[in-house]
């Protein structure tokens, strides 16, 4: 098994329309590691709002992000991070564009869109708990489990 990556002091997790994947992927990053790093999101294109399936689906892992306003690459204050991993094709190429003249590191996640998934309601919510715990464990997988000190 792969030593896991070293934590980044800053991290952008990009997607879409910054309504689902990447507050998942934010909020989770945050409640693992917590203040070792500086963590932001954005999409592509512009959204209203958050997704209400979302929301739902991380308030019930314990993660209030109801206060998240999706932003996109435009409105970024700062564009220089140490890591930009995207969720989504389209993020990939925006995330090109950003680093091309940086140090900055890129990953792409291909990460699956729930806001795809046709049905009933609890259909639909499937999908969102699967892409929140799909990420959760890429985010584990890739910078190992949090460090706790005194033990």
């Amino acid at each position: 098994m792969a030593e896991p990556a070293k934590l980044p002091a800053t991290l952008l997790f990009a997607c879409t329309y910054n309504r689902v994947r990447s507050p998942m992927a934010r909020a989770l990053t945050a409640r693992l590691f917590g203040a070792r790093l500086f963590v932001e999101t954005c999409g592509v294109h512009t959204a209203q709002e958050a997704d209400p399936f979302m929301l739902e689906v991380m308030e019930e892992a314990g993660l209030d992000l109801r206060v998240h306003r999706p932003k996109t690459f435009d409105d970024l204050e700062d564009g220089s991070f140490d890591l930009v991993i995207s969720l989504s094709p389209q993020a990939q190429h925006r995330a090109v564009e950003l680093a091309r003249h940086s140090a900055t590191d890129i990953l792409y996640w291909p990460t699956s869109d729930p806001t795809l998934t046709d049905g009933r309601r609890e259909k639909i919510l499937d999908s969102y708990r699967r892409t929140r715990d799909e990420l959760e464990a890429r985010i584990r997988g890739h910078f190992g489990a949090p460090s706790t000190f005194g033990g």
